[in-house]
């Protein structure tokens, strides 16, 4: 073999290197953003919280996780904190807690929230009063009101400034996104959400 040869090949092999190399670089970033966007769309979402509906659970500009692990094997259950899409504006998602689910009885008497007749311990509202809100055009909410099947009641935390089902109704449980479990920022918010 001339050493002409001999050079040739090894710039062949050098150049084929290379692009096995390169290859395997936009193999490996393709995959990594399957895998983030597989785990957003399956497991979980992060989101940065716009307004003061639901403090001082969480307040504006926090940023949690919500998974969706949960709503695969188990419904939504009063008490989680859940993202929903939200009734009014598409594309928008919403943050509150889940007051009643469908079949249960939701009624408002002097700020205080009962369902099924019986009135709800609410420490996460600091003592804020829950009054019926003036409904979106078009919803018809009178109360006792119950939530139709399948299903869900939502309410802010901070109940004096939350437009929620007092104002939209019930929502679909499809519609619901996530359980909202963790707030990851600000440092000085980090913490599971109860």
């Amino acid at each position: 073999m001339s050493k002409y040869s001999g050079e040739h090949a090894q710039t062949s092999g050098a150049a084929g290197g290379f692009l096995r190399s390169a290859l395997n670089f936009i193999a490996m970033i393709v995959l990594v953003f399957v895998m983030a966007w597989a785990m957003r769309t399956f497991i979980f979402g992060a989101y940065e919280i716009p307004s003061g509906s639901m403090e001082n659970t969480i307040m504006v500009d926090d940023r949690v996780f919500a998974e969706k692990i949960s709503y695969y094997i188990d419904d939504p259950q009063q008490g989680d904190i859940v993202t929903f899409d939200d009734p009014e504006i598409h594309g928008r998602t919403l943050i509150k807690r889940i007051i009643a689910v469908g079949g249960q009885t939701v009624d408002l008497i002097d700020g205080v929230v009962y369902v099924d007749g019986q009135p709800l311990d609410e420490p996460y509202t600091e003592g804020k009063p829950s009054y019926p809100l003036v409904p979106a055009y078009g919803v018809d909410i009178t109360y006792p009101y119950t939530v139709p099947a399948d299903h869900i009641w939502v309410m802010g935390d901070n109940r004096t400034k939350s437009s929620d089902s007092r104002y939209f109704g019930a929502v679909p449980a499809s519609s619901v996104s996530g359980k909202a479990v963790f707030t990851y920022w600000p440092i000085s918010s980090i913490g599971i959400l109860e």
